[in-house]
């Protein structure tokens, strides 16, 4: 999946927050409204402004949003690096949930777990296990590595597509994610989301 960053219109923002692919209730009870609210309106929102204002005359202003992060990141351009590293891995984890997610997946990407973990099972367990294992703040991946699906845990505002991954689907594991939903237990929001949310059409669109 490719996210666009650019609106190539002058005075207009670089960057700009979109727009939540269902309402903020059609979570619940598997992630509040108030989550929500937080977590776009507010973290994911900072992101973008602060973005706005670090891309100003750095000459990356008229790229795709995969290839600032990108460039960001080889140039160690750190700061802009962290806000559209961060705006790019919440874009795409919006697009991980559903209303209506959650459970065995199907299709395609149905074969290919089963093909790289032995069965949905084994998946569920290591990428409960990888983002449990993520110390401090970060996310837990499934990504297409040179055709092998992987699991991979990033820290903070770092991506798989700066590693030549394709990612999937992913998982935000940063506590501002699930606590006002689950306090301290991360465990169980990855078992809720992998049970109640994940969005597996999106999966598959992206292999």
């Amino acid at each position: 999946m490719t996210l666009v960053a650019t609106t190539k219109e002058e005075n207009m923002d670089i960057f700009t927050l979109p727009t939540l692919p269902f309402a903020k209730d059609a979570l619940e009870p598997h992630m509040s409204a108030e989550t929500f609210d937080f977590h776009h309106a507010k973290h994911h929102n900072a992101y973008v402004g602060k973005a706005n204002e670090l891309i100003i005359g750095t000459g990356l202003e008229n790229l795709s949003l995969e290839e600032i992060v990108k460039a960001a990141k080889t140039k160690e351009m750190g700061a802009l690096f962290n806000n559209v590293g961060q705006h790019y891995n919440h874009s795409f984890f919006w697009n991980c949930l559903s209303p209506n997610g959650g459970g065995i997946p199907t299709g395609a990407i149905a074969d290919k777990i089963n093909t790289a973990f032995g069965s949905f099972d084994s998946f569920k367990t290591e990428f409960i296990n990888a983002g449990i294992g993520q110390f401090g703040s970060g996310w837990v991946w499934l990504v297409d590595n040179n055709g092998t699906l992987e699991i991979v845990k990033t820290a903070n505002a770092d991506t798989p597509i700066t590693d030549g991954m394709k990612p999937l689907l992913v998982c935000d594991v940063w506590e501002h994610a699930y606590y006002i939903d689950f306090q301290n237990r991360r465990p169980d929001f990855l078992a809720s989301f992998l049970d109640n949310l994940v969005n597996w059409e999106f999966a598959n669109s992206n292999l």
